[in-house]
Order: C-alpha cells, then sequence, then structure tokens
C-alpha cells in the first residue's frame, strides 16, 4: 500500500527540504570523520579493530524523556525538556553529558514512523548537538543508577527554519574505562512540530472520546416488588471512584472539544447505582448492599454536564461485537433481532439519564475493520454510517496525500475512515512519562505533516481503542488539547466529517472476507455462543407470554442477551461463558417457580370421578394464558374428559397455588399413567411434566348385576315386613270382652303368660295349644268364623320383628348391612398423598 502521507504532494517546498537535508548530512561529515580519527589511535594501542564510531555503543545509557513542554512551541517560547538518564553497562561512564540536537525536516508520514523505532544514533541523521550552556554535565553515572536531568532552550536557538516537523533528540555523552574517548552512548528520538503562525488550511479534525466499559450487571434482580439490581462486583465503582479510569475520561474529556461515544449500558448501570443495588461476591453466596450510591449520583451529574451542547453518538446497548455477529451469528436465527432491540434502547437510555438526543445511525465495528458481512450486519439495525479505519480501506498508489474520512460504499452507506496513525498512537503501555510523552509528540507530528500534504482542506477523523486506561487516557487528553490549541487544526463534530464531501480519488471498495485480520478473528464469539442466546431468548419469550406482567422479565432480560454480544467478551471465553450461563440458570430457576405439584398413585374407584391437578405460582406477579392438559397413557381403560386428554386453562396470582379438576371415566380395571403438562396458549410447553399412575377399580357389569339382584331382594324382604308388621298390629286390636278369656284359654302348662313374652301360646295366636279337630288352634270362637282366623305364624307380632330382623337394634334399621359405603375421601386441595381417593 503506497501510505497516503509518504509523498509531499503538493507541499509547497520540496525543494527548500531537500536542500535542509542534503545541507545536515553534509555538516555531519566532518564530524564523523574526526571521531574516526580519534578512535583510530586508541584501538592500535589496544591492539583491537576501531569500533564502528559510536553506533553499537549508544545503547549504553537509557535516555527517557519524560516531559517537552511545550509541545508544539512557537517562536518566543523556551522548549524545556527533562527526564532520566540509567547507566544500562557493567562500568561507570564519566564525563557525562546531555545534549539536545535538531534533525532535519521530515517529509513525509513514513519517515516519522521509522524515526519513532529508532533506537540508535547515527551521525549526521540526528543532527549536530546544541551546544554552550544548553547542556547538562554528569561527573560520573554509576551502573543501575538513575540520574534526572532538566534542559531550557529558546526556541530561537534551535535553528529551525521552515514550518514541518523535525526530528529531536536527547543523547547522553561520555565515556567508559573501556572507550576513553567522548562519544554518543544513549539516545531518545522524539519530533518537535514547528507551525509558528496559522497554517493556511486548516484540517478539520473529529477526535472520539469513548466512554465504553466492562459488563458489570446481571439480569438477576431482588426478591419483592422493587428489582434490586445485582453486580458482578464492584469494579464498576472503583473506576468512577476519584482517579479510577471512568473518572479520569470523564473529568479529562470535559475541558476537550470532542464527540462523546457512549454504550447505553454504562449509563444503565451508573443509574442504577445511585438507588439500591447488590453485588454478588462469592459464588453461591448471597449478594451483598451495594454501597457506592453517592460515587455514582456525582459521576453521572458531571457527566451531564459535561456533554450539555455537545455532540454524543450512542452505540447499540452493551455495545455488540458486529464482527463477531457477522462472521459467527447470522446463522443463528434471532441474532440480528437483539441487535436491532439493543439499537432501539440506546436512544431512550441516553434521554432519560443524559437529557441529550444521542446520533444512533453510527456503527463502530472493533478497530475499525471491515468487511462485506460486517457492513451488513452494521447496517441491518438502522445505521446508515459506518466507523472504519485507514488500514481496513487501504488507498489506491495514485493516492498521495490522506484523503477525507468520508466515502460512499453504496446502498446509502458511508463509511467514516479515521486515521490508522493518529488512532493508534496511544496504544499500549503508557504509565511510564516517558512513553507517554514520545506517544504525545509523534501524534502531534503525525497531524502536522498530515495537514502540509495538500492545499486541499480535508475531515480528519481519530478513532482511539474503546476503552483506554487511565494513563492512556492522559496521554490522549494532552495531545488534543495541544492539538486544539496549536495552529493548522481545527474541530469539527463526527456528523460534520460524515457530511463532508468525498474525495474522488479515496477508495470506496470494502475489502473482502479473506482481508479481515486473524488476530481479530481468533478473538470472536464462538457461534455456540450465539446458539446460547438464541436458546435463552426462545426461553424467555415462552415465560413473558404467561406473565401479567411481562415487563418485569422481559426488560432485564433482554438487555442481559445484549450484554452477552458485547465487545468487551473478546478474548475473555471463559468470563462470558460464565456470564451466559449464569443468566440462563437464574431464567429457569425463575420459570421453574410455576410449576405443577408433585402427585403420587391415584385410586379411582366407580365408573367416574374427578382428579384434581394443582399448580404452584411462587412468583411474586400473577400468570395467565396458561394451559393444564391431562393425557391418560390407555385411553380404552381410562379417558379424561371422555377422550384421550383434556384441557383446561388457567391463571394463579403470585405467591398462591391453584388446582384444577378434571373428569375422568373408567372402563375396565388395572393401573393407568396420566401426564399432567402445562403449555403457554401457542402450544409451546411450559415447565416439566408430572406423571402419576391411577388405579382404576371400577366393579364389571356381572357383579354390578349381582349387586343389583340383591338390593331387589333387600327391597321386597323390607316390603314384606311392613305388611307383616301392619297384619300383626291389626291382630293385636283386642275384642269386647274377649280378651281375658282369650288369655286365660290360652295358656297352658309351661306357659309363662301373656307376661312371660318367652313362651310358645299368647292368646293372641300362640301355637302352644292342642289343634282343634278341624286343624284350627283352640281360640275359644268356633272354627270357620271369619273373626277367629289368625295368621299362620304362630308368633306374637313384636316377636315376629324380632326373629326376622335378627335382634337388629333401631341404629341398625336405618343402616342396613348391604348399603354401599362411600369410595371417595372429601375433596381437598392439597397434594395427594399415597393411595389417593379422587372425588366421584
Amino acid at each position: 500500500m503506497a501510505e497516503a502521507a509518504d509523498f509531499l504532494g503538493t507541499s509547497p517546498s520540496p525543494a527548500r527540504r531537500w536542500l535542509r537535508r542534503t545541507g545536515a548530512l553534509l555538516a555531519g561529515a566532518p564530524l564523523l570523520a574526526g571521531l574516526l580519527q580519534l578512535s583510530a589511535p586508541a584501538a592500535h594501542a589496544s591492539g583491537q579493530e576501531a569500533p564502528r564510531a559510536a553506533v553499537s555503543g549508544s545503547r549504553t545509557v537509557a535516555v527517557s524523556l519524560d516531559s517537552l513542554s511545550p509541545s508544539i512551541p512557537s517562536a518566543g517560547d523556551t522548549v524545556t525538556v527533562s527526564g532520566t538518564v540509567t547507566n544500562k553497562g557493567k562500568q561507570p561512564v564519566t564525563d557525562a553529558h546531555v545534549g539536545l540536537r535538531v534533525g532535519p525536516l521530515l517529509d513525509t508520514r513514513s519517515e516519522i514512523d521509522t524515526v519513532a523505532q529508532r533506537t540508535d544514533f547515527e551521525p549526521g541523521a540526528d543532527g549536530s548537538e546544541i551546544g554552550g550552556k544548553y547542556t547538562q554535565k554528569f561527573t560520573a553515572l554509576q551502573p543501575g543508577v538513575a540520574q534526572h536531568f532538566s534542559i531550557s532552550v529558546p526556541a530561537a536557538k534551535l535553528d529551525l527554519g521552515a514550518d514541518g516537523v523535525y526530528e529531536f533528540s536527547v543523547s547522553l555523552s561520555g565515556q567508559t574505562s573501556a572507550q576513553r574517548w567522548d562519544q554518543v552512548l544513549g539516545i531518545q528520538h522524539t519530533f518537535l512540530p514547528w507551525q509558528p503562525s496559522d497554517a493556511s488550511v486548516k484540517t478539520k479534525t473529529t477526535a472520539l472520546w469513548p466512554l465504553v466499559s466492562t459488563v458489570h450487571m446481571t439480569a438477576e434482580t431482588g426478591p419483592g416488588a422493587v428489582q434490586t439490581p445485582v453486580f458482578l462486583n464492584d469494579d464498576l465503582a472503583k473506576d468512577l471512584a476519584p482517579g479510577g479510569r471512568l473518572e479520569r475520561m470523564l473529568t479529562l474529556g470535559k475541558d476537550l472539544d470532542v464527540t462523546w461515544v457512549i454504550d447505553p449500558d454504562l449509563l444503565a448501570s451508573v443509574d442504577a447505582m445511585t438507588r439500591n443495588y447488590r453485588i454478588r461476591t462469592d459464588p453461591g453466596a448471597d449478594p451483598v448492599a451495594g454501597t457506592h450510591q453517592a460515587v455514582a449520583k456525582q459521576w453521572l451529574a458531571e457527566l451531564q454536564q459535561a456533554v450539555a451542547g455537545k455532540e454524543v453518538v450512542a452505540l447499540p446497548f452493551a455495545d455488540p461485537d458486529l464482527a463477531a455477529l457477522a462472521h459467527r451469528g447470522t446463522s443463528v436465527s434471532g441474532t440480528l433481532s437483539l441487535l436491532k432491540d439493543a439499537t432501539d434502547v440506546a436512544a431512550s437510555t441516553v434521554e432519560t439519564v443524559l437529557h441529550v438526543k444521542p446520533a444512533t445511525d453510527f456503527a463502530w465495528p472493533v478497530n475499525g475493520a471491515v468487511d462485506p458481512s460486517i457492513i451488513r450486519v452494521a447496517t441491518s439495525a438502522g445505521a446508515d454510517k459506518v466507523i472504519a479505519r485507514s488500514d481496513s480501506l487501504e488507498e489506491p498508489d495514485s493516492m498521495t496525500y490522506t484523503p477525507s474520512a468520508a466515502r460512499p460504499i453504496g446502498q446509502g452507506t458511508t463509511a467514516v475512515v479515521a486515521d490508522a496513525r493518529l488512532s493508534t498512537a496511544f496504544e499500549g503501555d503508557l504509565s511510564q512519562a516517558g512513553a507517554s510523552t514520545l506517544a504525545v509528540q509523534q501524534f502531534l507530528a503525525q497531524s502536522l505533516e498530515l495537514n502540509g500534504q495538500t492545499s486541499k482542506q480535508r475531515s480528519i477523523v481519530v478513532a482511539p481503542q474503546r476503552m483506554p486506561s487511565t494513563s492512556q487516557a492522559q496521554a490522549m487528553y494532552q495531545a488534543l488539547l495541544a492539538l486544539q490549541q496549536g495552529t493548522w487544526s481545527q474541530s469539527q463534530d463526527l456528523a460534520g466529517a460524515a457530511k463532508a464531501d468525498p474525495d474522488p480519488k479515496a477508495t470506496t471498495k470494502v475489502p473482502s472476507a479473506s482481508r479481515y485480520p486473524s488476530s481479530l478473528r481468533k478473538r470472536e464469539l464462538r457461534s455456540p455462543a450465539f446458539t446460547e442466546i438464541a436458546d435463552t431468548q426462545n426461553k424467555v419469550d415462552n415465560f413473558a407470554v404467561v406473565l401479567t406482567d411481562e415487563s418485569r422479565v422481559v426488560t432485564p432480560f433482554g438487555r442481559a442477551l445484549n450484554r452477552e454480544m458485547s465487545t468487551s467478551w473478546r478474548g475473555r471465553d471463559s468470563a462470558a461463558a460464565g456470564f451466559r450461563d449464569g443468566v440462563k440458570a437464574y431464567l429457569d430457576n425463575l420459570s421453574e417457580e410455576v410449576k405443577l405439584i408433585d402427585k403420587s398413585e391415584t385410586k379411582l374407584s366407580g365408573r367416574s370421578a374427578t382428579i384434581p391437578v394443582t399448580v404452584q405460582n411462587n412468583l411474586v406477579q400473577g400468570v395467565d394464558h396458561l394451559v393444564l392438559r391431562l393425557t391418560s397413557s390407555n385411553p380404552t381403560r381410562l379417558k379424561i374428559g371422555g377422550k384421550a386428554y383434556a384441557e383446561q386453562p388457567i391463571a394463579v396470582s403470585g405467591g398462591h397455588s391453584q388446582s384444577v379438576k378434571f373428569t375422568t371415566s373408567a372402563n375396565a380395571n388395572g393401573p393407568v399413567t396420566v401426564v399432567a403438562q402445562l403449555y403457554t396458549q401457542d402450544g409451546q410447553e411450559y415447565g416439566a411434566p408430572v406423571s402419576f399412575d391411577v388405579k382404576v377399580t371400577e366393579v364389571t357389569a356381572t357383579v354390578m348385576l349381582v349387586i343389583g339382584g340383591g338390593v331387589l331382594l333387600l327391597v321386597l324382604a323390607g316390603f314384606r315386613m311392613y305388611t307383616q308388621r301392619k297384619r300383626a298390629a291389626a291382630g293385636e286390636e283386642p275384642q269386647d270382652g274377649e280378651n281375658a278369656q282369650a288369655t286365660g284359654d290360652a295358656e297352658g302348662p309351661g306357659d309363662t303368660g301373656a307376661d312371660g313374652g318367652d313362651g310358645p301360646g299368647r292368646g293372641d295366636g300362640g301355637s302352644g295349644g292342642s289343634p282343634a279337630p278341624d286343624g284350627s288352634a283352640e281360640t275359644g270362637r268356633e272354627p270357620g268364623d271369619p273373626e277367629n282366623s289368625e295368621p299362620e305364624n304362630p308368633a306374637g307380632p313384636a316377636e315376629r320383628l324380632t326373629q326376622e330382623s335378627g335382634s337388629r337394634s333401631p341404629a341398625a334399621d336405618r343402616e342396613q348391612p348391604s348399603d354401599p359405603t362411600p369410595d371417595t375421601a372429601s375433596e381437598s386441595a392439597d397434594p395427594s398423598g399415597t393411595g389417593e381417593k379422587v372425588d366421584r
């Protein structure tokens, strides 16, 4: 690729720069020759070959450039350089001093890259030392000991000529016991941007300032009507506290003219911290109460002030990994719907928390790396502008300068291409002051070199890493503040950069999928992760349809599913899997709070009865839109509602149970397995089924006939007893003047008389007397007289009743032995026990 800044293009002074560089080389030639002449005798005296100047020894001392102020000097400024020198060798360095060197004017952005990578001293190329009082001397540098230095020099003494970027170096010169001549033993290269007056054409620069974090909130909420959020850990509070990463990003960013790029999930998490919240400390342990409400409130209040009147771009909720979705997620149904949901909720979240209306039409793939599939996914949720990076969209060889950011790439989509050099200037470890200073100076040098490439005004975008560290944020702040105070750049928001006229020579071709960096592809979420996410989404959908207030579940779990696709999981597969498992487990626990109560074996006696099935709801809210189905495994033997199965709708209020009764009919004896299952109204199974056995003890038709015959006999016997009682009652009525005589005549030997009650001959019909010649009993009346006719039963009415009834008590008379006993217990809504019976 031809680097966009490698050519001078229409720069107005190429000849002057070439002459200046050539003059610097010629000026350094005599110095190099003198050093070689001085070193030759010493080498000859020691019997060794002369060393190669001082190049191989320029790493003996480590030079750290900790501060360069001002970063962009003006004509009347004094440049102050400070830092440390450390002897890395084994011998002391004597007669040492630190000096400053101004190298040639650099012509291209690639030359800046080359100088930044150099660690050795190159005579001529590094320029001559500014002598005189602008050095700092050291008597000796002991091995391993760091010494501080600070040198101030007027800008006028630096002999800076034409506008542009100059190589600027700090060197340590001295002697060692093995090499007793003055030589450069250590050097540090950096850059000095020189633009003392306003440039004729200024670059419009857009700097993104990202407020993005890792996932902090779980799907879990506390018990009760108030949904108290639960956090994975307390890391967010540390980031928000003074000195924390997010606190520094906010404090530094509010003084800059930047475009705020914010993940709405971060705002939602901080907003949740302003109220009651809980923190999960140990796996399996109950969450503990959070205590950082004041920190969260202060951070949010300051952010509201910082973004007032500024451009705010809202990423989709939880910053989904667009590249992972494109490469591994589109084959799983439902993933693009989750991306759309994340985009839809982004604007409302930012407006609610920050009270500003954000732009939601920008998509930002990781590192600005794109291919056709990423563009399709990025725009599927409504974005029509994709923030890419120039190391992804390569420019043609004919492009001799860095073009503007906006590129139409087809189908109404604009690629906003950030400059790769400027965007990656603050990556790496910048915790040391020396590294931070070099990053700032290199950033400014690249910006100035870019501005001098052509007389065309261009719009340039700086898109740094998503989550800068505290030290990286500090370096970014210093560089952007200096740039905004400089003379060759002016600030512009991201919307302005996207609307700028595109350069007709700039590339508009999106690279193929094969060009996507393998280092980035390896860190994406795997395809099984998206399958798990889709499964969880299906469970949420099935659960939500049965709830009377589905927002209590849909909202927290919907946001949790967005978090499962977050870019922050890149390279953290184990942590991502743990988070997904936690969301799924919590959802399973909630859905299992609505369940069928287990039943044991049920006894069914008789041809028909009812079977109760109980549904329990331990949720805070009620459930509805559920259908309970009871299915017989053997409809020939046992039918439910006259067929193989029966269904009934069910609704259960929160914290209650509800029993549903099903009518059954039996056709034969024996056990039958019955299955109870809950369904949603659209036919999806809900929860685990409950199986239980029903033991049918129904009597057969033959037995029913026998029992019916017995009942008939009992009825006939009862009728006979009734008629006999009436006849006996009629026979006991006494006749006028005859009662006493009849009684006396009836008594015979061995009789107890009427009062004895046990004898065989009472005058009213006893059988103990001798029969009359005509066969009738002696009664004192004439045989054949109708009034003298007596029943054939010789016993009296009371005695006959006692004999025929088997001497039963009055209570027994009310309940005959042949009466059927109840075959079902009273109805109960409690869970059935072993051997339970059902209602008839």
